[in-house]
């Protein structure tokens, strides 16, 4: 009888057991870990009960635009509304608050349709939020997708917005999200001459960092004018880490169609200061690069205007060069293209523009292709700056 009852109230234990078990965990097994399909990555959005109870009783400004939902694809907008929190202003980066605007194109004030909700341009000429613009606003929120590279004007925007806070005495709370490319950081380092909108501090040209860990650099390091710092707090990410990969659920941008395209953007974004096109007019925008002053090869494209490109680049001409679409995933900054396009280009004088300093963040990068400097030697002389930028990061990372 003993045993009788022992072996069933084993089965029965057993049978609960693995009635939990199946109920709480995939079947997906994870080689070389004890986890079984660890839980999904929360944005700081979607960690809401860390903010709806500091938005109670205060009107809110929101910097945002597509990339600000949840993991369910509700707007933050939208989201907020729903809590009855009370949205007063959208402002809204490069690319809109719908994030349909060309790169560069100027963003009209407007309203939103859905919401009725003012919308703010910081781009063009108001790139900082203007004292007369965060009146009536007790806190503001900022919540958009970076990519992790220096030049992406999100984190710009981040700046502006941060000293215009400091300056109104506004707390500033940031949602965080993972960066796309956050185990990657290389790339030169940003002198301080070569300032400007698509480079504002010094940091090398992928950052492998957060925009909330990034926000906290800035002001640890007192970038904001006159050393002013913000009153921030960062919702962070759950179960999270850099080394994750992480795909984006819209894009972040018009030419930023895809996974493959924000891990080669770093790379081929640096064609946009020579007379290389990176498929701007085509559909895998920063998955290939040509131009009709390449070698011919077995690969063109001929671009033509489309969303995200309403004037692109060599519009109806055929450009050859490299399909990049199936390329592995990149873990640094990629050189070869931009080395190989400048040896191959039929007159080597044409082939830089003005603006590739301002992207390098350096006038030594441009200086030491034209030299015939192999890519070798160029990261070696990035390497001293990098180790310094590890450093002096180190204690604003938060995952």
């Amino acid at each position: 009888m003993i045993k009788f009852i022992s072996k069933s109230v084993f089965i029965a234990v057993y049978l609960f057991v693995t009635s939990l078990h199946s109920n709480s965990f995939s079947t997906a097994m994870t080689f070389g870990t004890s986890e079984i399909n660890p839980p999904a990555i929360k944005t700081g959005a979607d960690n809401y009960e860390k903010y709806l109870p500091l938005l109670k009783d205060k009107k809110i400004g929101i910097v945002t635009n597509q990339t600000g939902i949840l993991s369910d694809k509700t707007h933050l907008v939208d989201f907020l509304l729903e809590k009855k929190i009370a949205v007063q202003t959208i402002f809204a980066p490069e690319h809109g608050f719908r994030g349909t605007a060309d790169a560069g194109e100027h963003v009209v004030d407007g309203k939103d349709p859905k919401t009725g909700l003012s919308i703010i341009s910081l781009y063009g000429d108001n790139k900082k939020p203007k004292p007369q613009q965060l009146n009536g606003i007790d806190i503001m929120i900022f919540d958009l997708q970076d990519v992790g590279a220096r030049f992406y004007t999100y984190i710009s925007s981040l700046h502006y917005v941060m000293e215009a806070c400091a300056e109104n005495n506004l707390p500033l709370i940031i949602l965080d999200r993972p960066n796309p490319n956050g185990s990657i950081v290389d790339g030169p380092l940003l002198e301080k001459e070569f300032t400007s909108f698509v480079g504002m501090h010094p940091i090398p040209l992928l950052h492998g960092m957060t925009i909330g860990e990034y926000a906290q650099m800035i002001n640890g390091q007192k970038w904001l004018k006159n050393d002013v710092q913000c009153k921030l707090t960062v919702i962070p990410c759950s179960n999270y880490n850099r080394n994750m990969q992480y795909g984006l659920l819209v894009k972040p941008s018009p030419n930023l169609p895809n996974d493959q395209s924000i891990n080669l953007y770093a790379s081929l974004c640096l064609f946009e200061g020579t007379n290389v096109s990176m498929g701007r007019g085509t559909e895998k925008q920063f998955q290939i690069y040509g131009s009709p002053f390449l070698t011919k090869t077995n690969f063109s494209f001929t671009p033509k205007p489309n969303f995200g490109a309403k004037d692109p680049l060599y519009k109806g001409k055929e450009c050859f060069g490299e399909d990049l679409t199936s390329y592995p995933k990149l873990k640094q900054l990629e050189l070869k293209w931009l080395l190989k396009a400048y040896q191959n280009t039929t007159d080597k004088s044409k082939f830089f523009n003005a603006f590739f300093t301002k992207l390098a963040g350096t006038k030594k990068l441009q200086q030491q292709i034209e030299s015939g400097v192999s890519e070798k030697e160029i990261r070696a002389s990035w390497k001293k700056d990098l180790q310094a930028f590890q450093i002096m990061r180190k204690p604003y990372l938060l995952y």
